[in-house]
């Protein structure tokens, strides 16, 4: 069974461009390859747990070669599910407006609690990390209503995909495809770039499930 994993980090429902762009995108997905399983996690559903000082002490622990105890055991045992939610999956659709030129904090919150060591990465002293994500794809949804990269440094700085796709890659995928969506909502009309946004998450997913091609042949 083949599965996708959309994961959202915008609260704001039915008013949200990210979450409609999604939906382009997941009812041409549904369309074009029915046998696919589309699961939602909306990060704000509170399903997500928190990564305090048990979480971080156990973390300490499972660097220095020792099993969590007590507290720490049960806030270890919340990230490895929050973890296996995500690992779950074979292919992922994220959601990701743009808050203060970044990613919102629910969204750093996941990658908190999931980025571990023997889940996301392995760590060798000589060599550094290793990321354990493999065979995996991802599409991502950036909005904005401010930032662009044809603007000043006025309108601010995009810190939301360099840092969420180094991220990716740090994990081990590096099978990425983005959709942007940055309107500058105070002068401009929001309606072309909304049109060509949509389109782009269509024309990626109807070939979102294909084989990857040979790193020679994708140019």
């Amino acid at each position: 069974m083949t599965t996708l994993l959309h994961i959202s980090a915008s609260p704001r429902g039915q008013r949200s461009e990210s979450l409609a762009i999604a939906t382009t995108f997941l009812d041409e997905l549904r369309a074009t390859h029915p046998d696919v399983t589309v699961e939602h996690w909306d990060l704000w559903d509170g399903t997500l747990p928190e990564f305090g000082p048990p979480a971080a002490a156990a973390k300490m622990a499972i660097f220095g070669g020792a099993d969590p105890e007590g507290d720490e055991a049960v806030a270890w045992r919340a990230a490895r599910d929050a973890f296996e939610r995500f690992d779950s999956a074979d292919y992922y659709l994220f959601t990701v407006p743009m808050w203060n030129a970044s990613v919102p904090y629910i969204l750093k919150q996941l990658i908190d609690v999931i980025s571990q060591p023997g889940m996301i990465f392995g760590f060798d002293p000589a060599t550094g990390y290793t990321g354990l994500l493999q065979n995996k794809r991802v599409a991502v949804i950036y909005t904005g209503a401010v930032y662009g990269p044809d603007r000043g440094p006025g309108f601010g700085n995009d810190f939301q995909q360099p840092y969420f796709e180094d991220w990716l890659r740090w994990a081990g995928i590096d099978d990425i495809h983005s959709i942007t969506f940055r309107p500058n909502l105070a002068t401009a009309d929001p309606e072309p770039g909304r049109r060509d946004a949509h389109a782009r998450a269509a024309t990626i997913a109807r070939q979102f499930l294909a084989p990857a091609e040979p790193a020679a042949l994708a140019g």
